[in-house]
This record gives structure tokens, sequence and C-alpha cells, in this order.
């Protein structure tokens, strides 16, 4: 992990970030402060993983949404505030979280990744995690990965299920593989807040496994949890020889 900050770590850090210390060690949160992780939507899911993974010192969070926020957005976009309606969503993120840490970088984007320009604002991240509410997106992140090798943190949340699983190239089966036909779109789909904010907790962890190699990702397994009778399962996946992305990439 290169793309964020020196890993040094000073005095303040050591306080800082004390307690967790205590699970990763002092190598564990040098590689942290080193790394860049680049959360793409930052709405329901992608709100408490911006909060998370800079509450646990990733030295740069590349944060990527075009839109503004909105009062219906309020009831899971928890970084997003009652007076933040005339900002895009990357900007209100980002002025919470210089607050939140001043001792990491924060970069904001306003663009909607598209074919053309993924590569560029993607570029620098070495951890790409998944704050989407479509599946178009999410399999062109899911195709960029896979070129670059990078490792996707996947989750995606209704009512009050959601889903989430890890891909790292080479390793495990890309989402064509697990999802080998998008869900049909909703215009409005329903959702309690506390549902993105669960997932969106456990893909900050999932992004913080995988930059420290402490404890063991979902790679190859999707996580589904239905919070209303409040049952967690873990699916084992496998890769698809005849996937269409990534069924030429492996042996």
């Amino acid at each position: 992990m290169k793309g964020g900050t020196s890993g040094v770590l000073t005095t303040r850090d050591l306080i800082r970030y004390d307690r967790q210390l205590l699970i990763i060690g002092k190598a564990g949160q040098e590689k942290l402060k080193r790394a860049s992780v680049a959360i793409v939507g930052i709405g329901g899911l992608g709100s408490p993983a911006a909060f998370y993974l800079a509450g646990a010192g990733v030295g740069r969070l590349i944060l990527i949404d075009p839109e503004i926020p909105e009062l219906s957005n309020l009831n899971r976009q928890i970084i997003h505030w009652e007076g933040d309606f005339s900002l895009p969503k990357a900007q209100s993120a980002a002025q919470k979280l210089r607050k939140f840490n001043s001792d990491i970088v924060i970069e904001p984007k306003s663009v909607k990744i598209t074919k053309e320009n993924v590569s560029e604002v993607l570029s620098g991240a070495d951890v790409i995690v998944d704050g989407l509410d479509n599946f178009e997106t999410r399999y062109l992140l899911n195709e960029y990965c896979l070129e670059h090798e990078k490792p996707f943190v996947h989750a995606a949340v209704r009512g009050l299920v959601g889903q989430a699983t890890t891909i790292v190239p080479q390793k495990s089966p890309c989402l064509r593989c697990i999802f080998p036909e998008s869900p049909k779109a909703e215009e409005k789909f329903p959702i309690l807040g506390g549902t993105a904010g669960t997932l969106g907790c456990i893909e900050a962890i999932e992004a913080i496994k995988l930059i420290t190699g402490f404890g063991r990702p979902l790679i190859g397994r999707l996580l589904i949890t239905d919070l209303e009778d409040m049952t967690f399962n873990l699916i084992r996946v496998k890769r698809r020889p005849d996937c269409s992305v990534c069924g030429g990439l492996h042996s």
C-alpha cells in the first residue's frame, strides 16, 4: 500500500489510535497511514465507511460522488446535514472528515465515474469501496479492479437486508461471477438507515483487514444479513469459468 502519506507514526498517532494498536500493532497502523482508499458513492453505505476509515487513520481517502444531498437522504446518509443541500456530496463529506481527522488527506471528487474517466478518478487508490446504489457502475468498478489488480469491497442494501463480499483479483470470484445479471433497478427502494450503516461499517472493516493483513476478509464468501430477524449467513462463492469478465484471467 503506497497511496497515502508517510507511514511514520507520530506521538499524536500513538495516542489517537491507542485502542486499535492493541489489535493491529504499530506495523498495521503504519500500513493504514500509507494507504489510499477510494470510496465510490458517499451515501448510505459510503457515509459510515468514510467515517470509520478516517477514524482508523487511513492516510488518504478519495471521496467520489457527483450528487447533491437532499432532505430524503438524511435518514441514512449521516455524513450530510441539513445545511449541506447546496454542496456536492464529496465536498460535504470532505468538510466533516477534515474536522474529524485533520491528520489525513481527504480528496473529494465531484464526478460521475464512466468508462472514459475511471482510471483517472481512481488513480493512486489501493482499495476501492463500493458505496453505490446501482449495479451498472458496480460492474464498471469490478472490471477496473480486475484489470488493475486492486481489491474491491462490495456491499448493497435494501430494506433491512444487506450483502457484502470482498473481491481480490486472482484470489476470488468477481462481481459478475456472483451476480451474472444485474438485479432489476428500482426508482425508489425502501431502506432503513441502520441497514446501510451496518453494511458500511462492515465495508470499512474489510478495507482495514485488506490493508493491514489482520483477520480474514470476505474473499470467496458472500455475507447476507437480514436485520429484521437479526440473521447473518455466509455463503461460499466460486469463480465461474465461463464468467464474461474474469473467465479468461485465471488458469
